[in-house]
């Protein structure tokens, strides 16, 4: 009899505490701005995973670059890799989205204006219920 594999939470969360240890020069650029509540008193989480039940493969699980659990939302950083992803990105999206979650892709060209990029960020938070 096969030993179905077991789901490793511990794994996961070993994961996101490598990506939050080697964040982008644009993810560290957005996190300033948000961490501590700096955003319109918003709580954001970097590198939060995201587990989700494939029909395939169990449960797995993605890693969001910012996320705010008020209102379950999700802020995507773009850069040049997403060229190529585009596809995959729009599987992540959907599947966040069937969890009950919005998502906000945004490029990391759009950091280049910060106080835009947050009002960007700001609108797209009052515009969830």
């Amino acid at each position: 009899m096969l030993k179905s594999k077991h789901f490793d939470f511990k794994v996961v969360k070993k994961h996101a505490r490598e990506l939050r240890g080697c964040m982008t020069d644009s993810e560290e650029r957005l996190w300033k701005e948000l961490r501590n509540r700096r955003l319109s008193g918003y709580k954001f989480l970097r590198q939060h995973p995201i587990i989700y039940k494939s029909n395939y493969k169990g449960l797995n699980y993605f890693i969001a670059d910012f996320y705010c659990d008020l209102k379950k939302a999700v802020i995507e950083l773009d850069g040049l890799i997403h060229e190529t992803t585009a596809e995959y990105d729009k599987f992540r999206n959907s599947e966040m989205e069937f969890l009950g979650m919005h998502v906000l892709r945004l490029k990391n060209d759009d950091l280049l204006n910060m106080k835009e990029t947050l009002l960007k960020i700001d609108n797209f938070l009052k515009s969830i219920p």
